[in-house]
């Protein structure tokens, strides 16, 4: 009994698997389409008015193509994920004036978005420059400063060093006097010294 049971188990595991793979692989096969502008249409159970209407479908909206046509209508997978067959004069595999909108919209968003962050940026790299500016300023000022207080330095160092060389000079000279008057003195009163003591003896 146990092994019926478990025979029945793996047949309907079986066949749950074949049937979702093979509508896996019917709905990979379906194109993207579209229901044209309209203000909207109706959807019946088969191709044809005598078959019963199932709804209506919007204009604009995304559906899927499964390929079959028939009597004019074509079988779409719409957005409850329906087989249904509508005219085929209204479906299209270009996009409505809805989603081109809607697509439109988002691209104004997000360029908008991206001038946002460019204004961002800008804004950001004026505060760098305003930075920079106000760094160059602070530094030419200090450059200058630094240029005045090496001018002075130049000065005293020329002054200290004009006042070295006639301190050397006067020093020179004053050697130079003093070694001249010693030279000049000390023979005449050494010959006077001479000559006194020789009177004398």
């Amino acid at each position: 009994m146990n092994n019926v049971i478990n025979v029945i188990a793996f047949l309907a595991i079986t066949l749950s698997s074949l049937l979702f793979s093979s509508a896996q692989a019917a709905e990979n096969n379906y194109k993207q389409g579209y229901i044209s502008d309209e203000l909207f249409i109706y959807m019946h159970a088969g191709p044809g008015t005598n078959y019963r209407i199932l709804g209506t479908v919007i204009a604009g909206s995304e559906v899927k193509i499964t390929g079959s046509q028939d009597n004019g209508y074509s079988e779409i997978i719409d957005d409850k994920n329906r087989a249904t067959w509508v005219e085929s004069k209204y479906v299209t595999t270009q996009a409505g004036l809805r989603f081109i909108v809607a697509e439109l919209n988002g691209k104004i968003a997000t360029n908008s978005d991206f001038a946002s962050q460019l204004d961002g940026e800008v804004n950001g790299l004026n505060s760098q420059v305003t930075l920079l500016t106000s760094d160059k300023k602070k530094l030419t000022a200090e450059l200058k400063q630094l240029t005045t207080t090496l001018a002075e330095t130049r000065t005293k160092i020329k002054d200290q060093d004009t006042n070295i060389k006639k301190q050397w000079f006067f020093n020179g000279a004053l050697v130079l006097g003093i070694g001249l008057i010693l030279g000049l003195i000390l023979p005449r009163f050494f010959t006077r010294r001479k000559g006194a003591m020789e009177s004398w003896s």
